[in-house]
């Protein structure tokens, strides 16, 4: 299998051109390895034994000769970091250190920030665009623009080949795989997590199937604010003796130290008349296939609505939702823009997405697998508009449909596969 083009790289080789060291982050899979490897003149992988036995011994071994050296695993050995940063102190060159980790560094690690001298760039699964399933016609960084763009494009893509899209995943070694392959690869991966990451990076874990019963509680989750409380009365139905909330606390930190969960922070906006804002982040894994291999979702229970549902929607809906903030994530990446999501208090109003640049001005996503736009699905963009007036830039409904327009009331109506850079 050839290399995909990442939107990533753009900005990979924006900073390696004036920075001495660059650090990739992200789950195992996502494909930094693939990405480093291709800028490297050295390559040391931590995770082969031999290598990892002679860097353990003197991790100053990183810094010889010259050229770009990509460090792969580092957190296996953590006293790489402090070796680069050393180096980067003493005058490394732009491009000298490429350091790829597929989790933070162990808690007992002793290690310096990397502030001013290490920049982290996070890798996530392949959005949309980079799947290279239809031809983007709407640029988030044009929806980000003081300009409001026209809305225009088609994509033939159907409700089905979107539910294969999310079980395909965005793991480029696993998506290319025959069905049967792909489900049994899924299936192994979180196998991993449960049984080597976890050790391997510092956490116990002495009831694995309370941990996978967390994991799937937390997939079937996905796209909710639901409460950590309720994801652990879910994780163990009828059980009298439940783990304890510090145990399920301890998943999640481990988890995300793997970067395996990737909740979706609420927005908290300044300036403006919204209160009573909640402030407890969305659900989301890395990728929503993982979601659905842990929940057991398959392209007919899809279709057919069966799954844990979110409100008056159904599992599908949110795996779709998964999907778009994946998407979107990537996206606003490249354009230096955060992510959040908003929700009132009670549940009145909710937007799924929220893009925003640095001076706090946003873009407004909402996400519908209907292939049609009715009018309840812009009630929650509307109301934010007129809540704050000065603040939100564009509203869109991203959806399965097969064309991008505007509406009379200038909310934007984008097929997912038509947004991109």
């Amino acid at each position: 299998m050839g290399y995909t083009s990442r939107l990533v790289d753009a900005t990979l080789d924006e900073l390696m051109a004036g920075l001495p060291a660059v650090a990739l982050d992200g789950a195992k899979g996502v494909g930094k390895t693939a990405t480093a490897t291709r800028r490297a003149d050295t390559v040391l992988s931590a995770d082969l034994p031999a290598t990892r036995l002679r860097l353990e011994n003197d991790p100053t071994l990183a810094t010889v000769g010259s050229g770009t050296t990509f460090i792969d695993e580092w957190q296996l050995v953590p006293d790489l970091w402090n070796v680069v940063r050393r180096a980067v102190d003493d005058g490394a060159p732009p491009g000298r250190f490429l350091l790829a980790g597929s989790a933070t560094a162990p808690p007992t690690a002793r290690l310096h920030s990397g502030a001013g001298r290490i920049v982290r760039l996070l890798m996530r699964p392949l959005c949309l665009p980079e799947r290279g399933l239809a031809t983007p016609t709407v640029s988030l960084a044009g929806l980000l623009s003081d300009v409001r763009p026209d809305i225009a494009g088609a994509a033939d893509l159907s409700t089905l080949d979107y539910v294969r899209e999310i079980l395909a995943s965005g793991f480029p070694g696993i998506r290319p795989r025959p069905q049967a392959a792909r489900e049994h690869l899924l299936a192994s991966y979180l196998d991993q997590i449960v049984e080597h990451d976890i050790p391997e990076f510092g956490g116990t874990v002495r009831r694995p199937v309370a941990l996978r019963g967390w994991l799937a509680a937390y997939g079937a989750a996905t796209g909710t604010a639901t409460s950590y409380a309720s994801i652990l009365r879910a994780a163990t139905p009828g059980e009298e003796t439940k783990p304890a909330r510090d145990t399920a606390m301890a998943y999640r930190d481990l988890l995300q130290r793997l970067w395996i969960l990737d909740p979706l922070p609420a927005w908290l906006p300044g300036g403006t008349h919204l209160t009573r804002l909640m402030q407890g982040p969305k659900h989301h894994l890395v990728d929503p296939a993982l979601a659905a291999t842990l929940v057991g979702a398959t392209e007919t229970s899809l279709i057919r609505g069966d799954g844990p549902a979110r409100r008056d929607e159904t599992f599908l809906g949110s795996l779709f939702e998964s999907l778009a903030v994946q998407t979107v994530r990537v996206l606003a990446d490249r354009c230096r823009a955060r992510t959040y999501h908003l929700r009132t208090q009670g549940g009145d109003h909710e937007v799924d997405i929220i893009v925003e640049r640095p001076d706090r001005r946003v873009v407004a996503f909402e996400v519908k697998t209907s292939t049609a736009v009715r009018p309840h699905d812009v009630i929650h963009l509307t109301w934010l508009k007129q809540q704050a007036p000065g603040q939100v830039l564009d509203c869109v409904v991203l959806n399965m449909g097969d064309t991008a327009y505007r509406r009379k009331d200038g909310i934007a109506v984008v097929p997912l596969a038509l947004l991109g850079p």
